[in-house]
């Protein structure tokens, strides 16, 4: 029988489990939804245990499709930052406190106050702010839950949440537990001075191991829950950001990937650990490299908002976008500042708020649309800069994710980020890339180079037009100057609020 690899897309709203040959087709998908909870400002958290229910539910689809005893091994990519409790038994015993929670901002000044903010970054690759699951513990185990505490319970990513449920073995990747912001990048380790910002004893984490490595087997019971065969290679994955740059075909320099999903994330590889406020550094998906990544929190997500927050139920979505794309560069002169969730790189304050600048009697929806896409890009523009400065010039950028279905937003991008666009031939390149993942450790691919040039492909290229001098314009004279002219008042905003 044809072998298969399955590749988990554990993310937000769902999980995805597509099985793949070992020449990258997709012979098998099932999916899962999530729940996400806001029960306070700021807060957003999901209940633990559905990973699990949301897993095995998507595993047990594909056996309706393709006979699973071809199933050669398993990967998972899950979302990042996000933490899980739990029991000696591998209970949840708290809800889980996602990625997007930032409930954490009093946790960040501290530990910068307790620990050198500069130093805890040139360590961790992570810049202070309320992403990382560093803050989020100290939150949790402090603030909201001290009680939880003196329980000591396990910490976990969902990374490797799953794989104990899955194999019994507390172990996870190096590239999945790294976005916590307590592993040092250098030497591969829980770093203990974040340890003990956190509040967390070594004891409580899982054992990190490089990405590919064989975590575990199927055990019984999580056989007899997925439908998979018992014994079933489960091999470590990565966060989905790294794992969707492994998947977009990503491995090597001059080649960057972006992803136009909830949250805009880019990122090139990188042979050595370099660090800058201008991105933030992980662990890449392939074994002992690096990814300089850049991240927008308030990406397709800003366009979502628009659409069901201000006009809900009352747009013509596909007229809409047919007469933003009639209106010329800049939107007839309205500006969006796309900090809907706050900012990361490269100013890493949590206080930003979004802007939309410039309105006059004559704006329209459309008006708003155009300069909500063209915002998203300009953002994306001065974050490659910055990555450019230290790994060099990018000659491709692959596209992928539900924005890249756009062909205003890739003619937007195409124009603003000056470089040749292609799109990710499958928009499931974050599962690819766990599939990658288990397909070298299978066997079945002798290396990662050659697993991603078997298993990895692209499609329609996307060129600058004649609209993109306006755009390096625009980008300069007024975009970049927004937020430095914005920043005290918005951050005085937050606190009088």
């Amino acid at each position: 029988m044809t072998p298969l690899f399955v590749g988990v897309d554990a993310g937000t709203s769902a999980v995805k489990a597509i099985a793949w040959t070992q020449d990258g087709r997709v012979a098998a998908e099932g999916r899962a939804a999530l729940a996400l909870d806001n029960p306070a400002p700021g807060a957003w958290e999901q209940d633990a245990e559905s990973y699990v229910d949301a897993l095995a539910a998507a595993c047990r689809a594909l056996g309706s499709e393709v006979d699973l005893a071809r199933v050669r091994g398993v990967a998972i990519a899950c979302q990042r930052e996000t933490i899980v409790l739990t029991d000696d038994r591998g209970a949840p015993v708290a809800p889980a406190i996602t990625w997007m929670d930032d409930r954490c901002a009093e946790e960040v000044r501290e530990v910068e106050a307790e620990l050198d903010g500069a130093r805890l970054h040139a360590v961790t690759g992570k810049p202070p702010c309320t992403t990382p699951s560093l803050y989020k513990l100290r939150f949790l185990l402090r603030r909201l839950r001290p009680e939880l505490a003196a329980r000591a319970p396990r910490v976990l990513d969902v990374h490797g949440f799953l794989a104990w449920r899955l194999t019994g073995a507390r172990r996870t990747s190096l590239a999945a537990a790294d976005p916590t912001g307590l592993v040092d990048l250098t030497e591969r380790r829980y770093h203990p001075p974040a340890l003990r910002a956190a509040g967390v004893e070594l004891a409580q984490l899982s054992e990190l191991v490089e990405p590919g490595a064989l975590l575990g087997h199927l055990t019984d019971e999580a056989a007899a829950r997925t439908g998979l065969p018992v014994g079933t290679p489960l091999f470590a994955g990565a966060g989905d950001g790294q794992a969707a740059g492994l998947g977009a075909g990503v491995d090597g320099p001059g080649r960057a990937y972006l992803n136009l999903g909830t949250a805009l994330v880019g990122g090139v590889i990188s042979e050595s650990p370099r660090v800058s406020r201008a991105y933030r550094t992980l662990f890449a998906a392939s074994p002992g490299r690096y990814f300089l990544e850049t991240d927008l929190k308030g990406g397709m997500f800003t366009v979502t908002w628009l659409a069901e927050r201000l006009f809900p139920g009352r747009l013509d979505l596909d007229a809409l976008i047919e007469a933003a794309a009639r209106l010329p560069p800049g939107a007839e002169g309205l500006v969006v500042l796309p900090y809907w969730g706050g900012v990361m790189n490269p100013h890493w304050d949590d206080a930003a708020r979004g802007a939309i600048v410039g309105w006059r009697g004559h704006h329209t929806a459309a008006h708003l649309l155009r300069a909500t896409l063209e915002g998203l890009a300009f953002e994306q523009r001065l974050a490659f800069d910055g990555i450019e400065r230290d790994a060099g010039p990018l000659a491709e950028i692959v596209l992928l994710g539900g924005g890249a279905k756009s062909a205003l937003l890739r003619q937007i991008a195409a124009d603003v980020l000056g470089a040749p666009l292609v799109c990710a031939e499958s928009p499931e390149s974050t599962s690819l890339g766990a599939a990658v993942l288990a397909a070298v450790g299978a066997g079945a691919h002798a290396s990662h180079a050659c697993a991603v040039r078997a298993m990895c492909r692209t499609g329609d290229a996307v060129a600058p037009s004649a609209d993109a001098p306006a755009y390096a314009r625009l980008l300069r004279e007024v975009f970049a100057k927004l937020y430095p002219a914005l920043r005290d008042p918005l951050r005085r905003l937050s606190e009088l609020t």
